[in-house]
């Protein structure tokens, strides 16, 4: 199937946006400065003798040289890779006193004059310097005047370019999926060779491009500290300088050399340097070709399923979940194997937090973990068993669904024909597996969580994480993902903890509803419990309820947002509650009610949203707090409601629920 083309936009939209027009106080020096730049390029195209150019750049000199400067560029580019890759991620990844002098250090080749370079490097590698006597004592080793002494003046000026092309790629880069890898059974290692470096491979290339180009025109500091010797250390840079004084028409040409070469060289990273592509283009992906469905025995069908796995695993292992958290989230966890916890809350209730406790990814909270008879408290993310599913999947972007959902098996050692035939088993399952050569970016939303959630479970972990895997799906999609989820969930053998903010998510797919605010368990109960008596206001507004808390008194409640509640079933006096009120309980009049309510209020109408076939009304009061009633189209045009009408509720007292807080 092909994927159609957005038109093409007009030459005139291309070049600027329609209305926009150039201010002359900032074109006109813009054009001075392009001028500025180009006049010396084009004095060299103009005074270039074409005819002599061959002669120039094959004398015996020159090649001489030109190999020199290839041989000195490379082995920079080699010791730049070598030293700066691990420097960059340092500097990205880890928090340490004195990481601004570092950063400094790393720039200061940048800015410093290149001949000043080159003294700093004589006094302090040069056989008087601080490490030179030492490194001739020791090693036998003279790094002045020699061809290693032009390799360390160019790494010196060259890996600055390296280092910091690659910092910004490595501090753009998601944390998310190296954590995911890491809880796949990915040895740090192997996250960075497997994941991290593939990733920022473009950040990468740019930053080497941008070295070997430096080094290879290396002037000041290589004649400072190295000398200028032919055939040792004078590379082509310095045999230009030479060729001035005798043969200017001959280092012309090999300007000329020089400036093709970096250009090239600029060209070929088309703005990777400053992480843009060119304007009007996109990043390419390889068409999203449909792929057949594998053939042979259909491991979709459960029955099958079972047989095979009874088969490769005669006695299966469970997994019950033991947890103590404590810093920000503060709880304990206990559960069985095959239970499923849905975990809800306002945002910054420590959700996530407690997640990444389990994970062993954060300093905010710490877990005692026991999983099985297994204690993992002291292990690494990665030898703990537990897999996490954050909540955009974090599929690895270099990667194709079958390669992700066989990524946790060969950390694991699997060997990789098995890891790809589990894998492919593991994706037939939740129904993508004829999209198994696909990369992340030709996936649909529903499609990628169905692979990620494959990748994590074809990792057979104890204890699974889902961190809000449904939130982005639309509401179709949604519906067949959840209901392949629960198939999936019913059958796992350890524990496995969701975090939503969907209530059907956690009626459908959990056993019990744990509920946390300000990183405290407020509830934890079956669903079915929750629902009756929601212990949290939040809780309950996500069911959809009116919830009020307040403070008992003699005949109901009075309320903490103010106002007064009148109920029938009382508490003892003084007690904190939550009066949990359902929407269509909530009478609506133009008029002051006259009948049996025993809550009635002036309000005003100021939002009208659909709900399925019904409204649900806002209605806002200096007499109680912001309340939501719920009534049919006819009704709501009866009444001739609109944003600011103001009516009366009515809230019988036998209709209010109290929840003990």
């Amino acid at each position: 199937m092909r994927r159609s083309r957005p038109p093409a936009r007009p030459a005139a939209a291309r070049r600027r946006t329609p209305g926009a027009r150039t201010p002359a106080a900032l074109a006109v020096p813009a054009l001075v400065a392009v001028a500025f730049l180009l006049m010396p390029l084009l004095g060299i195209l103009a005074r270039t003798t074409w005819s002599d150019l061959g002669t120039h750049l094959t004398s015996p000199g020159v090649t001489e040289a030109l190999g020199l400067s290839l041989l000195v560029s490379f082995w920079a580019l080699g010791l730049s890779l070598l030293l700066g890759v691990p420097l960059a991620w340092l500097l990205a990844r880890v928090s340490f006193p004195g990481k601004a002098v570092v950063r400094s250090l790393v720039l200061l080749p940048m800015v410093l004059p290149p001949t000043v370079g080159g003294v700093a490097l004589l006094l302090g590698f040069g056989r008087r310097g601080l490490l030179g006597p030492w490194l001739e004592d020791t090693f036998g080793i003279v790094l002045p005047f020699h061809t290693s002494g032009a390799v360390v003046a160019a790494t010196f000026v060259a890996m600055p370019f390296l280092v910091i092309s690659l910092e910004g790629t490595l501090a753009g880069l998601r944390p998310s999926y190296e954590e995911t890898a890491a809880s796949l059974g990915a040895s740090p290692a192997r996250v960075f060779a497997t994941v991290t470096l593939p990733m920022v491979a473009p950040g990468l290339a740019a930053g080497a491009a941008l070295t070997w180009a430096r080094a290879l025109g290396e002037f000041g500091a290589t004649i400072t500290f190295a000398g200028n010797l032919p055939g040792t250390t004078q590379t082509l840079p310095l045999q230009v300088y030479l060729l001035l004084q005798d043969s200017p028409e001959a280092a012309t040409s090999v300007s000329l050399l020089l400036l093709v070469i970096a250009m090239a060289v600029l060209i070929c990273l088309r703005g990777r340097w400053t992480g843009a592509l060119p304007a009007g283009r996109a990043p390419r992906t390889a068409p999203a070709a449909d792929e057949p469905e594998p053939s042979g025995t259909d491991s979709g069908d459960p029955v099958m399923t079972e047989r095979q796995e009874t088969a490769d695993a005669p006695q299966r292992d469970r997994w019950p979940l033991h947890a103590e958290v404590t810093g920000f989230t503060e709880l304990t966890l206990d559960a069985g194997p095959g239970t499923t916890i849905a975990v809800v809350g306002p945002n910054g209730a420590g959700k996530t937090t407690l997640l990444r406790a389990l994970l062993g990814l954060t300093p905010r909270a710490h877990a005692t973990l026991r999983l099985g008879d297994t204690d993992v408290t002291a292990l690494p993310p990665h030898r703990r068993g537990v897999a996490w599913v954050p909540q955009d999947g974090a599929l690895f972007p270099h990667l194709n669904a079958l390669s992700n959902t066989a990524y946790g098996l060969r950390a694991h050692g699997v060997p990789r024909a098995g890891a790809r035939r589990t894998a492919q088993e593991w994706l037939d399952r939740l129904g993508v597996g004829h999209l198994a050569h696909r990369r992340p970016a030709q996936l649909s939303g529903g499609q990628a969580q169905r692979v990620a959630l494959a990748r994590a479970l074809a990792a057979r972990p104890r204890l699974l994480l889902l961190d809000e895997p449904l939130a982005a799906l639309d509401q179709t999609t949604r519906a067949h993902v959840r209901h392949a989820l629960r198939g999936h969930l019913a059958g796992f053998d350890g524990v496995c903890l969701i975090v939503t903010h969907d209530p059907v998510e956690a009626v459908s797919l959990a056993d019990r509803v744990l509920v946390l605010d300000d990183g405290r368990a407020l509830q934890d109960a079956p669903p079915a419990e929750v629902t009756r008596h929601p212990r949290s206001p939040w809780v309950a507004r996500m069911l959809g309820r009116n919830a009020w808390p307040g403070t008992a008194t003699g005949d109901g409640l009075a309320l903490a947002g103010g106002g007064h509640l009148v109920v029938a079933d009382r508490l003892p006096e003084g007690a904190r509650a939550l009066a949990v009120i359902a929407p269509e309980a909530v009478s609506v009049h133009l008029d002051k009610p006259a009948g049996s309510p025993r809550n009635v209020w002036p309000g005003t109408v100021r939002e009208i949203t659909s709900a399925g076939s019904r409204l649900r009304i806002l209605i806002t009061s200096p007499h109680a707090p912001d309340l939501v009633a719920e009534i049919t189209p006819a009704a709501a045009l009866e009444l001739g409601l609109a944003d600011g009408v103001p009516v009366w509720t009515g809230i019988k007292a036998t209709e209010v629920s109290l929840v003990r807080l």
